[in-house]
């Protein structure tokens, strides 16, 4: 057969008909050929828009796969409108705005043809075709790969979309193909696309990879059904559901992904079956809206690469965990949102670095026969209206077993929690919460650790090897008075210490009381033997008057501006106090304060001054300061964060919580940093607690100036800020002077100028620290004047006290 020419043979049963001829273009053949001929087409390249429209068969040569291009310069090179079995081939096309190949109607077979193409598609199935598709490949970098629409169908079997400028499988219209075995990769759109009322995909054993856009994109009304396929390294989400979308994935592996492995909006719907969902940025399930839902089973969620929840259900959307793990992920579980509500059923939850369960905003969690292991916090219920129950769960080695804050009310029962290294329960800020049954043992901290007059009840709970103790309710104050305290019935420890001093009672921490009412004085643990005599108490110090106070603040170097500020806040809250007992109203003064300045310019001091002047004024019970910095505040988990900042406030109850450096609880790239949540904490209590704590947060100028513009929360609640100047070199001078009369040391002629100069070129940089440097370089002098007296043989009283300007370190 000659180069260029197409064979016909004729299969047919007619005697009349010649049975084979040759013909030198496809159109001709075709015109020729009768259903079942077969039309063998020699190598080379044929600029032909063929039309098939009989049950033919058209294929290259046996043996030269490739060696036959159908490639015209426009239009749509390959259009089937029969039964008609295409093999061999290779097909390109160049019309932004046709297909490369198009199938309209039949049941045709294409087989081994590859499709290098810049069109519209590189196979648009439509209308009532039913292709059956085999070992086909499409490149087509200019639009998509497959498109099935207007209620076609099809099998595509061991195909492969080599690379797609949009989708690599686009279904739509109410088309329905199946796809088998076949390969999806280098799209610049979704690897496979199904929209529409009525239109539906199903695949098999196929492979999604290398896409630009999602895995699986399914929307519109449209379904779809995944088995055993592999869906991976996406630039989107791994699979995407909305719009009353319905998606079934079997049997299947969602890996690699940078953004959310599946999220579903709109009322769509998934159902999950022995499915792996890893290695995924953001949420490994992400779960929005009212009607929205997600069933997994024996499903499993693990090794996330980024900083978010592995599951997250919010907007009223519902999920349905039942026999599934979800592990080494930063959280396990998010549901937010009035509406929103998981379920989760005989269900692992472990290697989780924060929380692994997090209810909040409203919303609902049900677990049973869970098992929470090696996690911070076990669940956190956060605020008013969250809740749900925890049935039959064990809680293993977290920081803190369950948290309850803001108002939430779950109820836990039967359940375990054993070994976690605070509290087992911790409850907070008005939290509420019904524990039935429950059981903590080898606590860190206290096994119920209940404050702020929350009304927890617990009911034939016991606890077991708690370090702090088993039981712990901190005074409600004013609260008790309006019943918000525990209720407490039945329930046991193995603890034989009192509530508040664990080693004063012989009796079990707890004992048994039935039908308790609930008020403070009816928990169990509370002391039943007198309170020792006050004079077995240490001694407290006189306390001095704001007279004497100031004083010593005014005898302080330099800080006039500071002295000024501090008279005139102390004069307005005396003078208040004396308008109170004259039956006067008086101003309201927030005593909360913001020292800005370098360090060692004295803003310890003057806060600790502060706070006995206030002790002396009796608007503070004791004055007593309590320093803390973020390290004492922020844990390595959210939990810890709450249960630290709480227990400095607790400190610093009567007195002044002095937090240094306190812009670091609210870094510049804070991103999921728990200082915030430090933030959150003491603003509450705060607010809680206005009368009892006096706060001051200190730092560097600038930074400060950042810390309050990013926290408005925290701005709010302070009256004034004070700035602290660095120290000028006679205010240097001067301390240095001081230091020198305290130790017994005199300055001889000449040092002190030579003082005033050193300070006057001293660096004045990042590491300048103010009065500290003044004594660091008065010790500097103490130890280089001991090195030269150390050689005299008989020094006399002027060798052994006076410090010469040669005594001065040398400036670096």
């Amino acid at each position: 057969m000659a180069q260029g020419t197409v064979q016909v043979t004729h299969t047919g049963t007619s005697r009349w008909r010649r049975r084979t001829g040759e013909y030198a273009s496809l159109a001709a053949a075709l015109e020729a050929a009768a259903d079942g001929d077969v039309l063998t087409v020699a190598p080379g390249t044929y600029r032909e828009n063929l039309v098939l429209q009989r049950a033919v068969t058209l294929r290259g040569p046996e043996g030269s796969p490739g060696s036959v291009r159908i490639a015209p310069v426009d239009g749509v090179p390959l259009t089937v409108r029969a039964s008609a079995v295409v093999q061999d081939l290779h097909v390109e096309g160049q019309d932004a705005a046709a297909p490369a190949v198009l199938v309209e109607e039949g049941t045709p077979e294409l087989r081994d043809v590859r499709i290098v193409t810049r069109s519209a598609a590189g196979i648009e199935v439509r209308g009532s075709a039913r292709p059956t598709v085999r070992r086909c490949a499409v490149d087509n970098p200019a639009g998509i790969g497959i498109a099935v629409v207007d209620g076609a169908g099809g099998v595509f079997e061991e195909c492969e979309i080599v690379a797609a400028g949009q989708a690599g499988v686009a279904v739509r219209g109410g088309a329905h193909p199946r796809l088998e075995r076949c390969r999806v990769h280098h799209t610049s759109g979704s690897g496979l696309s199904a929209t529409g009322e009525n239109s539906a995909l199903e695949a098999v054993g196929c492979e999604i990879y290398e896409v630009r856009g999602s895995g699986v994109q399914i929307t519109g009304r449209a379904t779809a059904h995944l088995t055993d396929c592999d869906v991976h390294r996406t630039t989107a989400d791994g699979v995407t559901l909305d719009t009353d979308a319905v998606l079934t994935l079997a049997d299947c592996r969602i890996h690699d992904i940078p953004e959310n492995a599946v999220d579903l909006r709109s009322r769509s719907v998934l159902t999950l079956t022995r499915t792996t969902v890893r290695q995924f940025g953001r949420n490994g399930l992400s779960v929005w809206d009212p009607g929205t839902r997600v069933d997994a089973n024996q499903c499993e969620i693990f090794d996330s690469t980024g900083d978010y929840p592995a599951v997250w259900v919010s907007d009223g959307a519902t999920a349905v965990l039942d026999s599934c793990r979800v592990h080494d992920v930063p959280d396990a579980l998010f549901v937010l949102d009035r509406g929103s509500r998981v379920d989760v059923v005989d269900t692992d939850l472990s290697q989780v670095r924060n929380t692994a369960v997090s209810v909040s905003d409203g919303a609902t969690a049900q677990l049973d026969d869970c098992r929470i292991r090696d996690a911070a916090t076990g669940a956190w219920f956060r605020d008013h209206g969250s809740g749900g129950t925890l049935s039959n769960c064990t809680v293993d080695g977290t920081q803190t077993g369950v948290i309850v804050t803001k108002g939430a009310d779950p109820t836990v029962e039967r359940c375990t929690i054993d070994s976690p290294a605070e509290a087992g329960v911790y409850v907070s800020a008005g939290g509420r919460g019904s524990f039935l049954n429950c059981r903590v043992t080898g606590s860190g901290g206290y096994g119920f650790h209940v404050i702020d007059g929350s009304r927890t009840t617990l009911r034939k709970c016991r606890t077991e090897r708690c370090a702090r103790g088993g039981y712990e309710f901190a005074d409600s104050g004013a609260d008790a008075a309006s019943g918000a305290s525990p209720l407490v019935e039945d329930c046991t420890s193995d603890e034989s210490a009192g509530l508040r001093a664990p080693a004063a009672a012989p009796e079990t921490a707890v004992q048994t009381v039935s039908h308790s009412p609930g008020l403070l004085g009816a928990v169990p643990g509370q002391r039943t033997e007198p309170e020792p005599p006050a004079a077995a108490a240490e001694p407290e110090q006189p306390a001095r008057s704001s007279k004497d106070v100031l004083g010593e603040l005014d005898a302080l170097v330099g800080l006039d501006s500071v002295k000024r500020e501090v008279r005139a806040l102390t004069d307005m809250i005396e003078v208040g106090r004396r308008r109170q007992q004259a039956g006067l109203k008086a101003a309201s003064v927030k005593r909360h304060l913001v020292f800005t300045g370098s360090p060692g310019t004295g803003k310890t001091t003057v806060a600790r001054l502060y706070g006995e002047i206030l002790a002396s004024l009796r608007v503070l019970e004791k004055g007593h300061l309590v320093e803390v910095s973020r390290v004492d505040l922020v844990g390595e988990h959210i939990g810890s964060t709450a249960i630290r900042t709480q227990e400095a406030f607790e400190k610093a109850r009567g007195g002044v919580l002095f937090i240094d450096e306190a812009y670091a609880l609210s870094p510049e790239d804070a991103g999921r940093d728990f200082g915030k949540e430090a933030i959150d904490t003491l603003v509450k209590l705060m607010e809680d607690h206005r009368d009892a704590v006096v706060v001051i947060v200190a730092g560097y100028t600038a930074e400060m100036e950042r810390f309050l513009s990013v926290n408005p929360g925290v701005a709010s609640r302070f009256s004034r800020t004070i700035t602290f100047s660095d120290y000028g070199p006679e205010d240097l001078l001067r301390i240095v002077e001081q230091q020198a009369e305290e130790h017994e040391y005199r300055l001889a002629p000449g040092a002190a100028e030579a003082l005033r100069k050193y300070f006057t070129v001293l660096p004045k940089g990042p590491a300048f620290g103010n009065g500290r440097t003044a004594r660091q370089t008065f010790e500097a002098m103490v130890e280089r004047h001991a090195s030269r007296v150390a050689q005299l043989p008989e020094p006399s009283t002027d060798d052994l006290t006076l410090l010469y300007a040669e005594d001065l370190p040398e400036l670096l």
